[in-house]
């Protein structure tokens, strides 16, 4: 099936970068809000993103108008009776895209295919909220979509083969680079990011390292940036949100740091509220009582495991050991898992992956520190059952010409 015409729904920042994408690959596309002048806001957001490729340099203003004819607003579902693909782009709340993707199902027409572009949550149960959960799948844009190039396509428990297909065809007409994942919660990048993001800050609410220098030293192994600045860029409300699903789902493993918790209750959000982890010009005084500093001391009067000094291997092992989890799992090949999180996190290229990192090290060598964290600081650590079962077969990685890959 090819898509004409696209309906986007939510005229936030990412239905906005949504809609821009789409647009710029000259397909027609739809927004559609509670209002129409929230809809409008929403084109607007397009408009500023093609000027910042005009000032730029990459694209002329007359090419600016040309894409901007492909935009539209509207504030009643009906409007949308004629696309063949929309995508869902509110807020991560299950049952408020449950009654979204119900009205969906009586305004679209019967052969549309409704998408979410949800980061974590079920898809099999946005399709069981209408009469077509064959026509229902994720479809997971990262931010900024406009300059991030991978989308991840999740089918639910009932979507049809034809209708990943015909995504997958479409995901690569607007230049994006598809990856088709397993359906579970946090689907395939968030779900390695989390545990990533939430070591960095088990180390520096243990005191094993400084803000800064955690931050430094992740940025020289070769990340965009480092783990704070990008919680803060995030919001560390959503990102607490990401770990909750995690945690119900996974387990202990996926426990929230109690200083992610803290932050988000002090109202320590990211760049969205000037505080975070960092301070961002905000127009008033911090509260004393709420600076990191003071949140951390507060955690301080709980117990906690033994500390042990800071090193790039605790939150770099946290991905790479759940990337076994979910290959083992069957939630993407090892190819996919290590293109995913280079185009999707910035995991350095000249690393590969964090699958081919592994092999580089050594599976033996991942599962001795594996170990030794688990020891040191809690479950969280717990190698993935196929480490084990690789390191007996043999396949230790590169240096024995197999691990996650052949050499």
């Amino acid at each position: 099936m090819y898509i004409y015409r696209v309906g986007v729904v939510g005229a936030g920042t990412m239905g906005s970068q949504i809609a821009q994408v789409v647009s710029f690959a000259g397909v027609p596309v739809v927004i559609s809000d509670v209002s129409r002048a929230i809809a409008e806001r929403g084109v607007e957001s397009v408009r500023r993103i093609y000027q910042a490729r005009v000032d730029k340099g990459k694209m002329t203003g007359e090419q600016l108008e040309e894409k901007m004819l492909l935009v539209g607003a509207v504030d009643d579902l009906a409007a949308l009776k004629d696309v063949d693909l929309v995508i869902e782009a509110v807020s991560e709340d299950l049952r408020l895209k449950q009654h979204l993707f119900r009205d969906l199902d009586t305004a679209c027409s019967p052969g549309a295919i409704l998408a979410s572009n949800t980061s974590a949550l079920s898809i099999s149960a946005l399709g069981a909220a209408t009469r077509r959960p064959g026509k229902v799948l994720g479809l997971h844009f990262f931010n900024p979509a406009y300059a991030m190039p991978l989308v991840e396509v999740i089918p639910g428990l009932a979507t049809d083969p034809q209708t990943v297909d015909d995504v997958v065809g479409f995901a690569e007409s607007i230049r994006k680079a598809p990856i088709v994942v397993k359906e579970c919660a946090g689907f395939l990048v968030n779900r390695l990011l989390m545990p990533y993001l939430n070591e960095a800050i088990f180390s520096l609410q243990e005191g094993a390292a400084s803000l800064k220098q955690i931050d430094q030293d992740m940025i020289a192994f070769g990340m965009p940036v480092g783990p704070f600045t990008l919680l803060d860029t995030l919001g560390l409300d959503i990102c607490c949100e990401v770990a909750r699903i995690l945690h119900k789902s996974y387990g202990p493993r996926m426990a929230p740091a109690p200083l992610l918790e803290a932050m988000v209750k002090a109202g320590r959000l990211g760049v969205k509220t000037s505080r975070g982890f960092y301070e961002y010009h905000p127009s008033e005084p911090a509260d004393p009582e709420q600076t990191v500093e003071q949140l951390i001391q507060a955690i301080g009067q709980e117990p906690r495991p033994q500390r042990t000094p800071w090193t790039q291997a605790r939150p770099l092992l946290a991905i790479v050991n759940e990337a076994a989890m979910a290959l083992q799992e069957g939630i993407a090949s090892a190819r996919d898992i290590d293109l995913a999180m280079v185009a999707g996190t910035g995991f350095p290229q000249d690393k590969e992956g964090p699958l081919h990192y592994a092999d580089r090290l050594g599976i033996e060598q991942v599962l001795h520190e594996l170990e030794e964290f688990t020891q040191t600081l809690g479950t969280r650590f717990w190698p993935a059952p196929l480490l084990r079962r690789m390191v007996d077969a043999g396949f230790t990685g590169r240096n024995a010409g197999r691990g996650f890959f052949l050499y």
